[in-house]
């Protein structure tokens, strides 16, 4: 019985994808068919215009510096009036997130982050990733990737109706889910062949997207290595939803046809850019170094010698020397109990095995302390947990983690970090401020390494100077040239 009923199963997914794919349409970016049977260009609109406060509030909001934003909206708005769908409506917005990032969701809604403003190093560079995010509008891009996931969910839902075979429709739920995570191989070329097409009708450079995604895949590598991981760099930010190389690019701008150099507007850029808020937003606290800051929460604590520092919107990871990591993070807790009775009970610790409890006090707040070990496919981990009343209602918590015999050898070290965790005043924390994009005129005598020696404090300064602005190794300044630093 269950040959006949497959059979025919196969033949209910076969003419519901009939039906589908003859609901084509005409691309009107490129004039091919396209599958896009499932979202109406009523329906991206809608989608959009939904989504766009979500998107808001998830990447920190618009930057607050209108000027900006206009320049950005503007330019943007050049790009679409050459587009091949000059008649729709977009919408620019520049997030506030120091994450290098752009993207575009249906409907015209085009968003870059001052992250990605901040690496960028010309007008032309801007413009190619605006042109790229408009292409993947103008294509239908997610029209398409939406319609073609519904078919794989349609056609497993019908075989896993047919069958009684549940895992096959979630084995497939799940290679529709993802398939949307990025766009395809070919959706990248189309975008990037139509980007190149949209920024060069207005005079600039193509080479210019090329540059920028040399500079992208440098600053993915440096923050890998800042973050001591091992992971492949493309796997990061921009480069894991936009699958693009620099020879995926160059064979666009080969298929595009011969595309003349043009204006690259490097000072009128990086003009535009000075003074910009650089890497973490006030509203998330500063990292100076070891020390982590928080001026609108008024905290600090200072990790380990060794570590660096990452700050996320939930938490600020550390990684240190011998395979030792940190995390730091807070939650609300109102309850008013002790905070030995929350390591003990609380969904905190739930699912360990807790040694060593007991309380004691950080600089009169009411804390806790307890150890935990867990064997993993590596060996066996170690964690120190430790909890801080600093509240009615708030507690903050560190974790230091690695294997056990490293953390006994820290256990000083992390009870100074531990201990360094310090309420300030109000006049003391008005005195931190967010750093800023400063861009300076190189004078005579000025290398790469003194101007790096002016970046702010900690690890791989001269290497964040060179990827800050696209310099290779061996570049020269000459005198008179602008150059991006990083300031108060």
């Amino acid at each position: 019985m269950i040959a006949p009923l497959l059979k025919r199963g196969l033949a209910l997914v076969a003419c519901a994808a009939a039906i589908a794919l003859g609901a084509c349409s005409t691309n009107p970016a490129t004039g091919e068919q396209s599958f896009t049977a499932f979202m109406s260009p009523q329906d991206e609109s809608r989608i959009g215009a939904e989504q766009h406060p979500q998107i808001l509030k998830k990447f920190g909001g618009s930057y607050d510096d209108p000027e900006l934003g206009a320049y950005v909206a503007t330019l943007g708005a050049r790009l679409a009036a050459v587009s091949d769908r000059p008649d729709l409506n977009f919408t620019f917005t520049v997030l506030d997130s120091p994450v290098v990032n752009a993207f575009a969701l249906p409907g015209g809604y085009v968003y870059v982050s001052r992250g990605l403003l901040a690496l960028a190093n010309n007008e032309a560079e801007v413009a190619g990733v605006l042109g790229h995010e408009i292409a993947h509008v103008t294509a239908r891009h997610s029209a398409e990737r939406y319609s073609r996931s519904v078919v794989v969910n349609l056609g497993a839902g019908i075989l896993g109706a047919v069958t009684g075979q549940r895992s096959i429709a979630d084995l497939a739920n799940l290679g529709g889910g993802l398939y949307l995570r990025s766009y395809s191989r070919e959706n990248e070329f189309e975008a990037d062949s139509l980007g190149l097409r949209y920024m060069t009708r207005l005079g600039y450079d193509p080479a210019a997207v090329a540059d920028f995604l040399l500079s992208l895949r440098a600053e993915t590598a440096l923050q890998a290595r800042l973050r001591a991981s091992d992971a492949d760099p493309d796997s990061f930010n921009l480069l894991s939803t936009h699958p693009r190389t620099v020879d995926r690019v160059r064979e666009a701008q080969q298929a595009t046809g011969t595309l003349a150099p043009g204006r690259l507007e490097r000072d009128l850029y990086l003009r535009r850019i000075d003074g910009m808020l650089y890497g973490d937003d006030p509203e998330e606290g500063f990292i100076r170094d070891r020390t982590f800051i928080h001026p609108l929460l008024r905290f600090r604590f200072t990790a380990p010698p060794g570590f660096r520092l990452v700050n996320s919107s939930d938490r600020v990871e550390g990684i240190g020397p011998n395979g030792l990591g940190m995390i730091f993070d807070s939650v609300r807790e109102p309850s008013g109990m002790s905070m030995e009775r929350y390591l003990a009970t609380g969904p905190w610790t739930r699912d360990l095995d807790l040694f060593d409890l007991q309380g004691f006090t950080v600089n009169g707040m009411n804390a806790a302390t307890a150890g935990a070990t867990v064997r993993t496919q590596r060996g066996t981990l170690g964690y120190r947990l430790i909890a801080i009343r600093a509240g009615p209602d708030q507690v903050y918590r560190f974790v230091f983690l690695g294997a056990p015999n490293a953390l006994a050898a820290s256990g000083e070290e992390l009870r100074r970090t531990t201990y360094s965790f310090e309420r300030i005043g109000e006049g003391e924390a008005a005195t931190y401020q967010p750093h800023r994009l400063r861009v300076v005129q190189v004078q005579p005598g000025d290398t790469v390494d003194t101007l790096a020696a002016r970046m702010p404090e900690g690890p791989e300064k001269r290497a964040r100077f060179m990827v800050l602005n696209g310099l290779a190794e061996g570049a020269r300044l000459e005198p008179g040239m602008l150059v991006k630093i990083v300031g108060d």
